[in-house]
């Protein structure tokens, strides 16, 4: 049998210590206490925030923020009250390393993969379920979602459920980034693969029938890592920068498989979302972008806008140590395939998020987590600020000591966790969206530790 690699030092890793730090207990906490303010009492339904969070000591590495056991933490807002719940998704590897007593895969970025009699004919050869990003919540599913691996359901009290493939038409995983188009009740999807096709795109109806796709998108000669897109009410736009895959590098030992290659620029593809018109593609100097706002028709040029990197900002092979990129808007014109940028907001940021009412359509307001002293750590926000993609005005709120996550809008307000860079005391911080500067209307302490990062969703009652 083979040997697995060594467990890591958590300490040589920043997001496995200090405000990352993984937990490893579960609880339910009721009639949480507002230390600051009051709970709007209209503010009624669950937030929900997933993350990385090891339930062992890694073995040979740890990959942020696509390593780590899903752990969803949810604040239930109920007529001006709230109470607290966090639990591990329980897929079927976590319970078998649960029932072993440690963890049995190791990092990505070792190689190995444990032997079939370890872990059974079902799970060999095949990569760790990690649901760890987002949540989603479509046609009354809760869905808790991967990057490269299947997504699970789960319930309002966070209990798993099984591995969602939408009918069996995306048996590997899809998306960690789905959009629901509030006016059709559709939710759009995409997959990227390290194999032919390598990138393709679905629709799933109100009803949670995939209606159209899997659809490959042509053009793509090469496996490239897409974490983000963007709808209209009428068009997909798939942003491939020029991050690929070398798989051939890490069978070689040879560091981080995922190259960034400037030198081919970054394509954008436009997609008709009914499937009638041709794809259109579009060609500019390379650039990244983890997280898109939002996008939406304008005539017949399609808009849209999010936090815009000159270079990939993580390496596979370490512990990464880039911070954010600046807020720019992306006009593509018919006719030409020239792409208009404008730089809207030019100060580090991560997280932009809009008001999901209004996904695939005009928008006036993201939220943002951004920086305002010099020195914070890496992956680590201490202000929340709220930028208008037309005028490029802004107004943010000062966290002082509190390291900020993702702003989650939940109606008019903003919804995200909060921890204490010197003790670690975790808060849930509720602002107006519409003034942030005025900082939060109600702090809540959760009572227990919520590590930083990563996405969110408020579900509505």
């Amino acid at each position: 049998m083979s040997t697995p690699p060594a467990p890591v030092d958590p300490a040589d890793y920043d997001f496995l210590s200090g405000c990352f730090a993984p937990i490893s207990t579960e609880c339910d906490r009721r009639e949480l206490t507002a230390v600051a303010g009051e709970i709007p009492p209209d503010l009624n339904g669950i937030y929900m925030r997933n993350g990385g969070n090891p339930r062992f000591t890694p073995l040979g590495g740890f990959v942020y923020p696509f390593e780590g056991d899903a752990m969803v933490h949810a604040v239930e807002l109920a007529d001006g009250k709230a109470s607290y719940r966090n639990r591990f998704l329980r897929t079927p590897a976590l319970a078998l390393e649960e029932k072993a007593g440690h963890a049995i895969w190791a990092s990505l970025m070792s190689g190995y993969q444990p032997d079939p009699e370890v872990v059974g004919p079902d799970l060999a050869y095949r990569p760790k379920d990690l649901p760890s990003i987002n949540i989603v919540r479509h046609h009354g599913r809760i869905i808790a979602l991967a990057e490269q691996s299947r997504s699970y359901r789960i319930t309002e009290d966070l209990r798993t459920l099984e591995a969602e493939t939408l009918g069996g038409a995306f048996p590997m995983g899809f998306c960690a980034h789905p959009k629901v188009d509030p006016t059709t009740g559709e939710m759009v999807v995409f997959q990227y693969a390290l194999w032919a096709p390598f990138l393709q795109w679905a629709v799933v109806d109100r009803d949670g029938r995939v209606v159209s796709g899997p659809n490959p998108v042509e053009g793509i000669d090469a496996a490239h890592m897409v974490h983000d897109f963007v709808i209209t009410a009428t068009k997909i736009v798939l942003v491939v920068s020029p991050a690929i895959f070398e798989l051939e590098k890490l069978l070689r030992g040879e560091g981080s498989p995922l190259d960034w290659r400037p030198d081919l620029g970054t394509r954008i593809a436009v997609i008709d979302r009914a499937g009638v018109s041709p794809t259109r593609w579009y060609q500019t100097d390379a650039f990244w972008t983890w997280h898109y706002g939002n996008g939406f028709d304008d005539g017949d040029d399609v808009v849209f806008d999010g936090v815009r990197w000159d270079h990939l900002g993580i390496d596979l092979a370490g512990d990464n140590g880039e911070n954010s990129g600046d807020y720019a808007r992306f006009r593509l014109r018919p006719g030409t395939a020239h792409v208009q940028v404008e730089t809207v907001v030019d100060r580090q940021m991560e997280f932009p998020r809009i008001d999901d009412r209004r996904v695939g359509q005009r928008h006036e307001r993201v939220a943002v987590g951004t920086r305002i002293r010099p020195g914070i750590p890496v992956g680590q926000f201490d202000a929340i600020m709220t930028l208008d993609p037309d005028t490029g005005s802004t107004a943010v709120f000062d966290a002082g000591d509190l390291a900020v996550g993702e702003p989650c809008f939940a109606g008019d307000h903003l919804l995200t966790f909060a921890i204490d860079r010197t003790d670690y005391r975790s808060f849930l911080l509720i602002l107006r969206a519409d003034d942030v500067a005025a900082g939060p209307v109600a702090t809540i302490a959760i009572g227990s530790r919520v590590p930083l990062g990563l996405h969110g969703a408020w579900l509505p009652s």
